[in-house]
């Protein structure tokens, strides 16, 4: 057995970290030591203050968590780390993989993936997150010459964002009530308002504020027909919206856009490993450079999580190195 060390959520709003006994390695697995992780905000936020929904305990299970909700538990899903023993055509490669925050761990082969050369390791930590925005535009994907609206200019809705910003011919304004976001926003080459000043007549809206207001909005934004793809995650907050208005003559839509399944217009013909090495390639692109506005060593993740979870760390992505000689925490 090896040793490592990992971070859990103790119990609501507290974490810590705990050694960890890393199993042998097997036929078939390898080991790996992590570089970078990336604190996906929305989703761990919601973790650490105990906000998972009973009835999602099982739906919201990461791929190598342990424990169960509220906690004890481990949660995380964007490592990327270095293979130093096991499958041999792994060794030495530079990996993406689905597992919290933990300084080294053996898996299944199968669930790393390579990193593309000319993605940063720093970088790497948002698949994840870019495997989002892939499922959603199979989700909704727009037409040529669409105007699209991103309500919510957190890292989940800047990555659909650059995304949509590559189809020729369509139109991208991403909508936050942060004026700050307009730079970002400019490093993605998109355009950005605030919800106030959008012009309405989307034909499609990508709505990932995880707020009432934020999906209300969205609806207005609409052109008649329009739809609105909803990726938030509420948690176990009530969200109320006004269904009057254009909602029923104007025959809008909403539709929910989960990446725990492979959209069903590419079910048939993509697996999810698929998809993830789709969205590492697309890493390539240095705009994603843009939602990296935070780090911190992995040994001060207990100070750092409540402040991100608070919002007093501004971050998209929160990065967290697993080399003891950098800086604590900057953001």
């Amino acid at each position: 057995m090896r040793e490592a060390q990992a971070f859990w959520v103790r119990e609501p709003g507290v974490g810590e970290i705990r050694a960890a006994e890393v199993g042998d390695v097997g036929p078939g697995d390898v080991a790996v030591r992590a570089l970078r992780s990336g604190v996906s905000r929305g989703t761990e936020s919601l973790v650490f203050g105990g906000r998972v929904p009973p009835s999602q305990y099982d739906v919201m299970r990461a791929p190598f968590q342990v424990g169960d909700f509220p906690g004890p538990v481990k949660y995380g899903y964007l490592s990327v780390g270095v293979v130093e023993d096991g499958a041999p055509d792994l060794l030495g490669r530079t990996v993406f993989c689905l597992h919290p925050h933990q300084t080294a761990y053996v898996v299944p082969a199968s669930a790393v993936t390579p990193v593309p050369a000319g993605v940063p390791v720093r970088r790497a930590v948002l698949a994840g997150l870019v495997e989002t925005a892939v499922n959603a535009l199979w989700d909704a994907p727009p037409l040529l010459g669409d105007r699209v609206a991103v309500v919510g200019a957190g890292a989940v809705g800047c990555c659909v964002a650059r995304l949509l910003a590559r189809v020729p011919g369509v139109e991208v304004t991403l909508v936050d009530v942060d004026p700050a976001r307009a730079g970002v926003a400019r490093r993605l080459e998109v355009d950005f308002a605030r919800p106030d000043e959008v012009d309405a007549g989307r034909d499609l809206v990508f709505h990932t504020s995880a707020t009432a207001a934020g999906l209300q909005r969205s609806l207005e934004l609409l052109a008649p027909e329009g739809s609105v793809v909803e990726l938030s995650w509420y948690g176990d907050d009530t969200t109320t919206v006004s269904l009057g208005g254009s909602f029923h003559s104007g025959r809008l839509a909403i539709r929910a856009s989960q990446v725990g399944s492979v959209a069903p217009a590419r079910r048939t013909r993509r697996t999810h490993a698929d998809r993830l090495a789709l969205a590492l390639d697309l890493l390539r692109d240095p705009a994603f450079d843009a939602l990296l506005t935070g780090e911190s060593s992995f040994a001060t993740l207990p100070e750092v999580m409540p402040r991100l979870a608070s919002r007093e760390l501004p971050a998209l992505c929160h990065t967290v190195s697993y080399d003891a000689r950098e800086v604590p925490c900057s953001a």
